[in-house]
């Protein structure tokens, strides 16, 4: 069935961003659709999880060698609650996958992996996710335990509301909080709005990404910002990406960073400029790597967090 609607696609609507080439391609045939399962073939995700802790801890500035040791713990972190996360929403969105070309291929949604399969394979990412926590003071694992409730609600966000991606900066946004109370041993000011950065953040650079599935998720009933706001999705993310940079800039000044870090700024501002004025919603492609480009922008933040101290 499934095939016989990616037949009478149009050719743009064939377009998917799993890689299964270069190094997954090498992988044992057993063990490739688990590394698919958990998106790593896309590096990305991990990146935007990692990227929000990353600027908590270099915001507490903890002392160089402890700040290593965090880093190094929210990066393995990163990789193993990004993976875990994909399997909760692929378990939760196996049926409605099929309805969706980028989707149709992932090993749930096209039966490459069981369900009993995927859930020891959650389990295992949980398990080693716990054991990370562990490694964390008693604030940061607390904090830790709250994100699981939104980890697995959020598959569920796009089936009742049109902000699935309001959901998704919540999650993603976590790890400012809990990366500044795993370096600070609580939480204070700068917090708050760092904090409601990421989540602006999130929500501009999903919005764009949403863009890629946005026809197929009006005919599989599947809600989103892209959705709602369609050829306005210009102006949404002028008011979500200047207020990151303006809570950015506040975040800075409470934490009393050097003007050096402010001026910094300038230059991740810059590339959410980029992504408003290239935004063509009905070109996948460009949808995807205007997404990809928030790597980016979150290590130049990182590096002005840097240069202000």
């Amino acid at each position: 069935m499934i095939e016989a609607m990616n037949d009478g696609l149009p050719a743009d609507r064939h377009f998917t961003d799993i890689d299964a080439t270069g190094w997954i391609a090498r992988l044992p045939a057993r063990v490739r659709p688990f590394a698919l399962l958990a998106r790593l073939d896309r590096p990305i995700g991990v990146w935007l999880l990692f990227l929000p802790g990353l600027w908590s801890i270099l915001l507490a500035e903890p002392g160089f060698w402890f700040s290593l040791y965090l880093i190094a713990l929210f990066a393995i972190g990163a990789v193993v609650m990004r993976a875990a996360g994909c399997v909760v929403n692929d378990l939760w969105d196996r049926k409605l996958d099929r309805l969706v070309a980028r989707t149709a291929g992932r090993p749930l949604a096209s039966g490459e992996i069981s369900l009993p399969l995927a859930f020891g394979f959650l389990a295992a990412l949980l398990l080693t996710g716990l054991i990370i926590l562990l490694l964390l003071d008693r604030a940061a694992q607390i904090l830790g335990v709250a994100s699981l409730i939104m980890v697995a609600l959020y598959p569920a966000a796009k089936r009742v509301t049109f902000w699935p991606q309001m959901m998704l900066g919540f999650t993603f946004g976590w790890g400012a909080p809990m990366g500044y109370a795993a370096a600070h041993g609580s939480l204070d000011w700068p917090v708050l709005p760092l904090y409601a950065a990421t989540i602006l953040w999130i929500l501009g650079y999903d919005t764009i990404y949403a863009h890629q599935d946005r026809e197929d998720d009006a005919m599989a009933g599947i809600k989103s910002t892209a959705l709602k706001f369609g050829t306005g999705t210009g102006k949404f993310l002028t008011l979500c990406y200047g207020g990151t940079i303006l809570l950015l800039l506040l975040a800075f000044i409470i934490a009393g960073l050097k003007p050096l870090g402010v001026i910094a700024l300038i230059a991740p501002a810059g590339l959410l400029v980029w992504q408003i004025l290239r935004l063509d919603i009905d070109n996948p492609s460009r949808c995807l790597a205007l997404f990809k480009l928030n790597r980016d922008v979150g290590l130049l933040v990182a590096l002005a967090i840097l240069l202000g101290r």
